[in-house]
């Protein structure tokens, strides 16, 4: 696939990004790229002095408006893109550069950033298709909420509520009935974001399965469990009053309350996320650098 156009996502306010800005833009532009700036970016960019005649396409197109997105800014940032890219149905690539304090998915570092993106455009980079999840919140009046996520969807307690009630079944057989803190249905992707903090396991992200965690579950035997990635999860929540509070969170980046009528479903997407990997690094080497995974 020929890229003609490349979307530049950069953290809000992230003012260490704004110099690199203007110079990935140059840089495309030597090569007949056309950078393409979301509205937030193109402000850093001008701000920084950028001198590049770019594109400014709202978030929620850019996916359909560009061949690649690179990302500057922490695992956050690319979340917050990889939904939108899912949401689109889209199969481009993207690039995370690293500007956070951990970046386990924007794991290019800035000295990586040219080289990263020459070897996408040139068909020679290393890239890792990524299971995402479809979460759907139904009624019976019909669908609520409908997200793509790449890490989790996450079921918990507001911040005055008590021990929450869940139903959970797979694939249409009751699996179990948990009262807990809250529950974590994890992509592998997202195996190392909340479900690892929750004592869930680390998941290679080849594996093909999901992982549901309960989050501080009042009954001890109640542990994480992998089931196959084809499955259907349904989650049924029970709230005891109206002053009960219960969300289902989307990858961190957004909420939705549930009620005693809502049903959360969560199902394998679609479409894979295409995510740049850098080359100089396996896995297990990201494991060890960022968590400190199997040092002693």
């Amino acid at each position: 696939m020929t890229v003609r156009r490349v979307g530049i996502v950069a953290k809000t306010r992230l003012e260490r990004a704004a110099e690199h800005l203007s110079t990935i833009a140059e840089w495309l532009e030597a090569r007949s790229v056309q950078p393409v700036f979301d509205p937030d970016t193109a402000l850093l960019a001008q701000a920084a002095g950028a001198k590049s005649r770019f594109d400014v396409v709202d978030k929620d197109r850019l996916a359909n408006e560009v061949e690649m997105v690179v990302v500057l800014g922490g695992d956050g940032t690319l979340l917050g893109m990889a939904g939108r890219i899912g949401q689109s149905g889209s199969h481009i690539p993207i690039l995370g550069v690293n500007f956070g304090s951990l970046g386990f998915l924007t794991e290019v570092t800035l000295p990586e950033i040219f080289s990263s993106i020459e070897a996408t455009l040139d068909g020679r980079a290393e890239i890792e298709e990524r299971m995402m999840l479809r979460v759907t919140v139904e009624r019976e009046a019909g669908v609520v909420a409908d997200r793509v996520v790449l890490n989790d969807v996450v079921v918990t307690q507001g911040a005055l509520s008590r021990i929450i009630d869940l139903s959970v079944t797979v694939d249409g057989e009751f699996m179990m009935r948990v009262k807990a803190d809250g529950l974590i249905i994890a992509s592998p992707t997202g195996s190392t974001a909340y479900n690892l903090s929750a004592g869930g396991p680390i998941v290679h992200p080849q594996v093909d399965g999901l992982t549901i965690t309960p989050i501080a579950p009042h009954t001890l035997t109640n542990r994480p469990v992998v089931v196959p990635g084809t499955s259907e999860i349904r989650i049924r929540p029970f709230l005891r009053s109206e002053q009960d509070e219960i969300f289902a969170t989307f990858d961190g980046q957004s909420l939705q309350p549930l009620k005693n009528e809502h049903t959360v479903f969560v199902r394998r997407a679609h479409h894979p996320l295409r995510l740049v990997r850098a080359s100089s690094r396996g896995y297990f080497q990201v494991l060890r650098e960022k968590l400190k995974w199997g040092e002693t």
